[in-house]
């Protein structure tokens, strides 16, 4: 059974920081490496991939799924490329 009083604890803190202003519908552009778009599409890529859990806002993951379909991506490989660009840029940083 849900939690009523946590739901609406969310509803407030929403309400309060207007993030969902934040959200648009505009298109957003996200570019793969020619390689890397073609091994995804083509199902040619494979890895070893490892589970993991991680606690993420609702609100987030519905952002997500959007973006990735409009990018005609799966949502979980959107993650992961946003995931390597940002430990790309970190590990690119602290390098220099």
């Amino acid at each position: 059974m849900k939690n009523r009083k946590k739901d609406k604890d969310w509803i407030k803190y929403y309400d309060e920081r207007d993030i969902l202003n934040e959200v648009t519908d505009d298109p957003a552009d996200l570019v793969l490496a020619e390689g890397l778009r073609q091994e995804i599409f083509s199902g040619k890529r494979k890895r070893n991939l490892k589970n993991v859990t991680i606690k993420i806002d609702p609100l987030q993951i519905m952002a997500i799924k959007k973006l990735s379909t409009m990018k005609s991506i799966p949502y979980q490989t959107l993650i992961r490329h946003w995931l390597a660009e940002g430990i790309k840029q970190e590990l690119d940083s602290v390098t220099q």
